[in-house]
This record gives structure tokens, sequence and C-alpha cells, in this order.
């Protein structure tokens, strides 16, 4: 088929320019910037491009809010969608990209970034594509851009719905085999726990204290034992959790009078995510009451959470769906559905009312110093976002 044409040596050329910018979250102005200069550069109106001050309203500082980006068309059709996020974990700052046959990697110890600077550069193969191809007769189409997804979906959560306007349908680029159809995704809660005890010198009177770092542990201990840490499996439902960071105590003198940590609960099912919450905080309650000095006195917990994302599950019959899995099998390739069991920019995107699947672009070890990109995955990425917002030649 005509529209799933790319210039490969282009298309390897854009991945390998973005996924080597330094862009962590909330620092991904310089990812945005070489985005836009791309899309102007191929004949783009600078109007048509947009940010829309996400980063004023998400939970860390930005230096740049998510990118909107309106293709324009008259023809009829579907009005399409296509989403990726550019920003990477800390451990991709400084990727140094480079071929090594049928992949991409970085060399020396960081990871290589292609979660998700392949989804960027797959859709902006596409825009590309119908930019230098004349996509005016086409039905218009509207990129997003993400900012902070690796940091709970901040940049989708406080999307301005309003500068994307009504779609028809929607596809999110992001991690994995380009086969496979990512139907929906679990819900995650963060928590943040302090746990306050009494100080007192460990060696002359360490009976006056009440040692936060005990509270803790007897809390983890009881969590572990009882089957409510990792993966959680109970009368109610599934789901994992995991207490992820601790922090406390700065000499070994002292009895530690103070524990911060966190944690997170995850679930296809909010009600058992719920409930996980409830027995972390009731075990970290618990086990700051029981632990006491000579006088009697306990320890407190101030336990706080917030919802990251809410689980979702694409409708049988999604017109989403239905088109990405067409374009998988017009390349070949047999798709296969599944549930993330991460977060994903497309749980968002569900609760502002737009329905998105997400495909896969090649990623493969993220998140590690061993990521690599599958390029011919990568590639089939791109023809597919061509197909989906059309193209009259190849890119």
């Amino acid at each position: 088929m005509k529209n799933f044409e790319v210039d490969e040596s282009e298309a390897l050329e854009r991945y390998l320019a973005l996924t080597a910018i330094r862009g962590r979250s909330g620092e991904e102005k310089d990812v945005a910037d070489e985005i836009v200069h791309r899309l102007v550069d191929a004949g783009l109106d600078p109007d048509h491009l947009q940010f829309d001050g996400a980063e004023r309203r998400t939970r860390i500082a930005g230096n740049c809010g998510n990118l909107i980006v309106h293709l324009p068309g008259s023809g009829d059709g579907p009005r399409t969608l296509l989403s990726a996020h550019m920003d990477t974990v800390p451990i991709c700052l400084g990727s140094e990209p480079y071929v090594d046959g049928d992949q991409v990697r970085s060399r020396g110890a960081t990871g290589l970034g292609a979660d998700d600077r392949s989804g960027c550069a797959a859709i902006l193969t596409a825009a590309i594509a119908r930019l230098r191809h004349g996509g005016d007769s086409l039905p218009p189409a509207v990129l997003a851009f993400f900012i902070q997804e690796e940091v709970g979906l901040e940049g989708a959560r406080h999307l301005d719905v309003s500068r994307i306007g009504k779609v028809d349908r929607a596809f999110n680029f992001d991690g994995g085999p380009v086969e496979k159809v990512t139907i929906g995704a679990i819900g995650g809660e963060r928590m943040e726990i302090t746990l306050t005890g009494i100080p007192a010198h460990a060696g002359v009177a360490p009976e006056n204290g009440a040692s936060a770092i005990v509270m803790a542990a007897r809390a983890i201990a009881d969590l572990d034992a009882r089957g409510w840490l990792g993966r959680v499996e109970k009368e109610q439902g599934v789901g994992t959790a995991n207490v992820g960071v601790i922090q406390g105590g700065e000499a070994t003198n002292v009895i530690t009078p103070a524990v911060v940590m966190r944690a997170e609960a995850r679930s296809h099912d909010p009600a058992m995510r719920t409930k996980i919450v409830s027995e972390l905080r009731s075990a970290f309650e618990s086990a700051a009451a029981s632990v006491q000095n000579a006088e009697g006195l306990g320890g407190e917990c101030q336990f706080r959470s917030h919802v990251d994302y809410e689980a979702f599950r694409l409708p049988e019959g999604d017109p989403s769906v239905d088109a990405l899995e067409d374009a998988i099998r017009g390349l070949g390739r047999e798709p296969y559905q599944k549930l993330a069991g991460g977060g994903l920019d497309a749980n968002w995107l569900a609760q502002h009312g737009i329905n998105a699947v997400t495909v896969g672009c090649g990623q493969q070890n993220i998140h590690t110093a061993d990521e690599r990109l599958q390029i011919p995955d990568y590639f089939d990425a791109c023809r597919i976002a061509t197909h989906l917002i059309g193209s009259h030649g190849p890119s």
C-alpha cells in the first residue's frame, strides 16, 4: 500500500537525532524545539503549533508544556490523534546512539532513550510525509507530544484538552513490539508515609526513645507476611504494592526520630487498589502506635496518597483498535491485544474522554543501560503512523 511507504534512512536519522537530545522529565524543551524546527522546515505553518502550558500545573517544575500540532485538511474521514511522550528517565541522559545491525544501542553506561523518542520520531516521520506530499485533501489530524510521562503521566494528566478538539480515533506510540495492541492499562496510586518517633541517645538512654525505623520495619514485615506487598492476590482481587523509598536517620547514636517513605499500589480494579492502600495505611498507623518508649509514649503516622492514573480498558469494537489492527495486518504482521501493567498516557486520555490505543515502536529493555531499539519494528511504527494520518509518498 502506497501510504505505508517511508524513507528509512531519513526515518532512522530522525530517531538518532531525537534520542541524543537530553530531555529528562521537566526538561523537554530542547526535544520540542527540534520537533518544531523539523515540522516548520517541512512546510507546516507555525500558527498550527502551540504549547498548552501544562508545565504550570504539573507537580514538578518544567521548561515547556505539551506540544500540540494541528495538521489541516479538508478531506472527509475520521479526525485522528497521534501521541507520544518526549521525556526520558535519568539513566538515558547523555545517550550516544549507534546502529548495531538491526538495532540501535547507546555507547557507555547510559540508556538509549528509545522510550519514547522512537514514538516521537515515528509520528514526526508521518507528519513530514504528509506535509511534503500534500495533505490538504486529507482529513485533519492532530499530534500531541507529552511532557513528564515518566514521573506519573503528568503531561497527559494536565493536558489542555480544548487544544486537541474532537477526535474520532487516537493512537499512542510507546513501548514494546509493534504487533502489541495495548487496549488498556492498570491504575496506580502513590503514597508518602512519614513516621515520627521520639529521639533519644542510643547509648545512654535508648529506652527513652521510640524508633521510627522500628515502626517502618514492623509495618513492612507485617505487610509482607500477610501478602500485601509485591504481587497481591486476595479474594478481593489482584494488584501490586511496593515500598520503594525509605529515608531516615543521621547518626548511629540517635534513636531515629523520623522516617519518610514513598510507596505505590496498582490494580486493574480501582476498588482493589483502594483496598491495598487501606491495608498499607492501617499497617503503618498500627506500627507507629505500637512502638513506645519507657513512658508509654508512641509514634505518629502521617499518610498521604494520590491517584496517578485510573485503570481503563477499551471496549470491544473500538474504532481505534480496529484501525490499528488492520494497519498491522497490512504490514504482514499479526496483532495481539494486551493490558499494560504500567501506566500510559492513554490512561489520562481516557479520563479526558479520548479512547486511545497504544502501539509499540520496537523498544526493548527500557529504563536500563541495555536498552535498544529494534530498527525493523521502528520502521513499521513509522509506516503505521504514516498510514493512519495519510500520505501520498515516502518520507
